[in-house]
């Protein structure tokens, strides 16, 4: 089958929307570090829209920090890729082609340093994960013993991280008189801007405390809240993408089509119109963040848990049980307090279970469960914390940690293996097994200090105790059932 590219762009059926500039007139004013399916999925889609009304100073090149599993796939198309959208029945299908040139750190850190440096790129942002700070979710503390960031302070012409590239390329760019281009965090990191920025200071202080001075006074770091639900492509989802192309693409992404960025409006040397396409650019994005942090992705991390354990595999499926879907209402519930006022609550998580509800998507519990505990700190733990402080009642949000402790077990009720895929809790040498008693579980788990910091409130404890307690007697379902009956 013919293969999705420049030069068959013109082979595409007509209905198929495709890029409407010269690609090879577009300038770089983007690198993205993270080229993964999230950022082909929101950004760059919105940027795309802003190409196609002339701002070809605003294309984007990328770079993969650890694999080169996706610009091996996209190399031979040129860069281009599909980006599918779904909602139940309903489909639409584009071609983007805001991607230009890709990197592979690993294979060639000094190319990836020498794009950053183009002083043509005016906004370096970043997609990597929790784990890709380096930094203690907890605290916002860069961790100076991680051994790659002690790599990148001993070799810094040769890094191996995220900030590493970040505190090189910007030192580079310093010594050469080139204004620096501004850090955009986009992963779901609470003031994910200030916690970016307090990382890579640290970072630079350690290596030079010039360059620190320099990064704290002059860099800008502006915070973002980011929201698209987009689940890990499968093979069905390249035969159909094929099917509606007539040729094929090796990774296209599929998302829903709701998405929303809201955006601090700083960005000293110029940024593209993403409005244009429904970004919302704020003096403050706290108040929306807590929002997605707590409601969304809070509920998405409780659903995984309970999911996975009750052997449903989808999101769709595990919202569709009345438990389960009980248990989301009720974290609401005790979580809208913590939530900003003027914010509508009740309208925004209506709209969330029926976003969760689109089946079309096929959002797997194991990927939203990955990195877990790097998650529960900003997701859970602390609105838990907040809420406690004022003496406000939180069974269900306790239910949701019991929820993960028993998802961290290993195997599900159906007797299916349950793996990690949580590599920080994997090297955990003191995580309790399966079998031992519910009192010495929660007792171990709430000193793990990466998530719980230092140890879990007595009473707090407590709750997950009795949660967990009926989750092995009763079953996760049912354990949900009598916590809001008011039964446990």
């Amino acid at each position: 089958m013919t293969r999705l590219s420049r030069p068959t762009l013109d082979q595409l059926p007509k209905a198929v929307a495709r890029p409407r500039y010269d690609r090879a007139a577009l300038r770089t004013g983007i690198l993205h570090l993270g080229l993964g399916a999230f950022c082909r999925a929101h950004q760059a889609a919105l940027t795309e829209d802003c190409l196609n009304a002339g701002a070809t100073e605003w294309g984007m090149a990328a770079a993969s920090l650890r694999s080169s599993d996706t610009r091996d796939a996209l190399a031979p198309q040129d860069g281009l890729y599909t980006l599918a959208l779904r909602e139940n029945e309903n489909q639409s299908i584009q071609v983007i082609g805001a991607i230009g040139p890709m990197f592979v750190a690993p294979q060639n850190p000094g190319a990836l340093l020498a794009g950053m440096s183009d002083p043509d790129v005016r906004i370096v942002s970043l997609t990597v994960t929790e784990k890709g700070y380096t930094a203690d979710v907890a605290t916002g503390d860069l961790r100076l013993d991680n051994r790659d960031v002690q790599h990148d302070l001993a070799h810094p012409e040769a890094p191996r991280t995220a900030l590493g590239f970040v505190l090189r390329a910007l030192a580079l760019r310093r010594a050469a008189g080139t204004p620096p281009f501004t850090v955009l965090s986009c992963d779901n990191l609470p003031g994910n801007g200030h916690f970016l920025r307090r990382a890579l200071v640290q970072f630079a202080e350690a290596a030079d405390p010039a360059l620190g001075r320099f990064i704290a006074d002059d860099v800008a770091c502006p915070s973002c809240m980011v929201d698209r639900i987009v689940p890990a492509t499968t093979g069905a989802d390249r035969a159909m993408v094929a099917h509606r192309l007539g040729m094929q693409d090796a990774w296209p992404v599929l998302a829903e089509p709701f998405f929303q960025w809201v955006i601090e409006d700083r960005f000293p040397s110029g940024r593209p119109e993403w409005e244009r396409s429904g970004a919302e650019f704020v003096a403050d994005v706290a108040p929306h963040e807590a929002m997605k942090l707590r409601l969304l992705n809070g509920a998405h991390s409780t659903i995984a848990a309970m999911g996975r354990v009750a052997g449903l595999a989808t999101v769709a499926k595990a919202v569709a049980d009345p438990a389960i879907r009980a248990t989301i209402r009720a974290c609401w519930a005790e979580l809208a307090p913590t939530i900003a006022p003027g914010i509508d609550v009740a309208g925004y998580t209506a709209r969330l279970l029926a976003r969760f509800d689109n089946a079309a998507l096929n959002h797997r519990c194991a990927q939203i469960a990955t990195d877990a505990s790097l998650k529960l700190p900003q997701r859970i733990v602390a609105p838990l914390r907040e809420l406690h402080s004022k003496g406000r009642a939180t069974p269900m949000l306790t239910f949701s940690l019991a929820a993960w402790i028993r998802s961290c077990q290993g195997q599900d009720e159906t007797g299916a293996a349950m793996p990690l895929c949580d590599p920080q809790l994997e090297t955990w040498t003191g995580r309790p097994g399966p079998g031992v008693p519910v009192d010495q579980t929660v007792r171990a788990f709430a000193g793990f200090a990466p998530v719980f910091g230092p140890g879990l409130e007595p009473d707090l404890a407590a709750s997950v105790r009795e949660a967990l307690a009926d989750m092995r007697t009763f079953g996760i379902l049912s354990a949900a059932r009598r916590r809001l009956s008011g039964a446990s």
